[in-house]
């Protein structure tokens, strides 16, 4: 009787309106994401600088002399560590002169400048990434012990977990979108990229990646309501 009653539960309509369409949205920016550092990695900006050298000087004109420039090998996976205050670029931002690449290291480095500045954002961003960490651990047990063996403690554990993350990701939403702002107008007032076709570049990327963050939040929102419906029938 248990079982068709979990299976129902995992692939009703529901479901695939709360957790489908959001996994289409989020694989439709990282493909967005995808081809527009394609496209504009391959044009060379005028400045001819590096994504590496750009973040710098960037830094440098912001008076931050305390975070280290790496280098690493993670295709699109560039970010600021404000832990070890580390901004971290991918071999093909960190070393080639690219639009994307200094679009990218720009937007990285607004989340320094983020950092030096306090933006509360930012300041509320990590002090709730323990928390999140916690719930990622617990939330793949909460869910597998809840549907499988109807448990609906461990559902109601899931529906905290996935709250959790849902609020991480919506104070998200304000740190990237800054982020980014910062870096499209600090490019060109440095004069790292030039006005009308590298301008457009920027935005063309930057934008891109802004939609991974929105599909993250719906994803998770998705996955919320849904377990929440879940509970509710049970």
């Amino acid at each position: 009787m248990h079982a068709p009653y979990a299976y129902g539960g995992l692939f009703s309509s529901n479901y695939l309106i709360l957790v489908g369409i959001p996994l289409l949205i989020a694989l439709w920016a990282q493909f967005r994401v995808s081809g527009a550092f394609k496209k504009w990695g391959a044009v060379r900006a005028s400045s001819n600088i590096t994504g590496a050298e750009a973040a710098r000087e960037i830094l440098q004109a912001a008076n931050i002399s305390d975070v280290n420039v790496v280098e690493i090998n993670d295709y699109l996976g560039d970010h600021y560590d404000p832990t070890q205050k580390r901004l971290c670029l991918s071999s093909n931002v960190y070393n080639t002169p690219s639009v994307a690449a200094l679009g990218i290291a720009a937007h990285e480095t607004g989340h320094a400048i983020q950092h030096a500045k306090a933006y509360a954002p930012l300041k509320a961003r990590m002090a709730i990434v323990p928390v999140t960490g916690i719930a990622s651990r617990i939330l793949p047990f909460a869910i597998f012990g809840g549907l499988f063996f109807h448990i609906t403690g461990l559902i109601t554990i899931g529906i905290y977990c996935y709250l959790a993350l849902l609020i991480f990701q919506l104070i998200t939403l304000p740190v990237e979108f800054d982020a980014s702002h910062r870096a499209k107008i600090i490019l060109q007032q440095m004069g790292i990229i030039q006005p009308g076709n590298e301008a457009i570049g920027v935005n063309k990327v930057l934008n891109a990646a802004a939609w991974t963050y929105v599909a993250a939040f719906v994803a998770t929102l998705g996955n919320l309501l849904w377990l929440l419906s879940v509970r509710d029938r049970r």
